[in-house]
């Protein structure tokens, strides 16, 4: 994979550029969008550019990828390629972007650390780059042909269902009347709208259940809460949208997804909006017939917040040999727990695999309870909403 020379290099050089990649990063996005302004109009999540946290998670990707190829230079991150590689996927991000974005990363570079990058030292960071983006290249032309291609479709709003007061759901047909491709529960799909300014931003929501033959289904929380950015395109869907719209969604794309035999005991903990995904596990697991143990956890601020709650509940039910466990910041009813997520008296079935969503903080903590209580670290599986901080602590 990375030749001697440069993982010589990349070795004694990584201390440097890793302390700098936060200037880097941020360098690297202004001057990218002073010179293709269409990338951060119509292709980059405004909002998270506002709050600097895709700088955040460039920094702290760039950085794993070349510690890893340090470390094992005869092999590459493929998990993390993978999770990247779905989501530049169902964002339509083309090779050519590749090159795009080695201009301006490599000038910031230059920029910031100015003669210590001499050309022993650019070879090998432009070998750490090339290798990381033409991997993902190859693993992103692999998705879009398994889908039939990388285009955007057009899908009619049937239905629009208000979950909370902050969450709706949205089922929707292909406006072409053609066949929906089936998808793997946990998965997701971009949307993309026009907004008032001309910009056609996209965000990802993952599929919250399958309403029935040739629909889609996802659900979407208003994001209007300090210290975040008010959310253009949760905005937009909660105020303007309705059954008879028409929105541009891609084909479905993750790699969260259930992947255990009948007999694996499972554990799906979620929190807030991020039990979309694990209310589509539910019900595939639910409609399957899954027989071994399955440990549902959630928290939420209240039962008022819960969305899918009612799904949520009916799916465990359904299975044969299943443990719910809710917790409730406030206006906790008699068989839900007051407070925060906490497995401490929770029992884990030997051979659990788990599958994690909601916040950074609260995953992170289900992570280390579940390894503390003997979960192998690799069966702990987890998605992000939005950039992926994991990798920049």
């Amino acid at each position: 994979m990375l030749s001697e020379q440069s993982a010589a290099t990349v070795r004694a050089t990584l201390p440097a550029v890793g302390a700098s990649l936060g200037e880097i990063t941020e360098r690297f996005y202004a001057g990218m969008f002073a010179a293709r302004p269409e990338l951060l109009r119509d292709l980059f999540n405004r909002g998270n550019q506002a709050a600097g946290t895709q700088r955040q998670a460039l920094a702290g990707s760039i950085a794993a990828f070349a510690a890893h190829l340090v470390d094992h230079p005869d092999d590459r991150p493929d998990a993390m390629l993978s999770r990247i590689a779905h989501k530049h996927a169902s964002l339509g991000v083309s090779p050519d972007q590749y090159a795009i974005v080695h201009e301006h990363l490599f000038a910031a570079i230059a920029e910031v650390l100015g003669d210590a990058v001499t050309p022993e030292v650019a070879a090998a960071w432009e070998e750490v780059y090339w290798l990381m983006a033409n991997a993902l290249i190859a693993v992103e032309k692999r998705l879009h042909e398994e889908r039939g291609g990388a285009a955007w479709r057009p899908w009619e709003v049937v239905e629009r269902v208000t979950e909370t007061a902050d969450v709706v759901t949205f089922r929707l047909r292909p406006a072409d009347g053609g066949p929906v491709r089936g998808f793997r529960p946990g998965q997701y799909v971009s949307v993309r709208v026009a907004l008032a300014d001309g910009a056609r931003q996209i965000r990802q929501y993952s599929l919250s259940g399958e309403p029935g033959p040739g629909l889609r289904q996802f659900s979407v929380k208003r994001v209007h809460e300090e210290p975040a950015p008010e959310g253009e395109v949760s905005g937009h869907l909660h105020t303007r949208v309705h059954a008879g719209d028409v929105l541009e969604l891609s084909e479905a794309y993750g790699d969260l997804v259930l992947d255990a035999g009948d007999d694996t005991p499972l554990l799906l903990a979620s929190a807030g909006i991020g039990v979309t995904p694990v209310v589509a596990m539910l019900g595939h697991l639910a409609g399957s017939g899954h027989r071994a143990p399955v440990t549902v956890v959630h928290g939420d601020r209240s039962p008022a917040h819960h969305a899918l709650r009612t799904d949520h509940e009916a799916y465990a039910a359904k299975l044969p040999d299943a443990t719910v466990r809710f917790w409730y910041e406030q206006d906790a009813p008699a068989d839900a727990d007051t407070g925060y997520v906490d497995l401490a008296d929770v029992p884990v079935a030997s051979g659990t695999r788990a599958y994690l969503c909601g916040p950074l903080p609260f995953m992170r903590k289900v992570r280390e309870q579940l390894i503390g209580k003997g979960v192998a670290p690799a069966d702990v599986h987890y998605e992000v909403f939005g950039p992926d901080l994991w990798l920049a602590r």
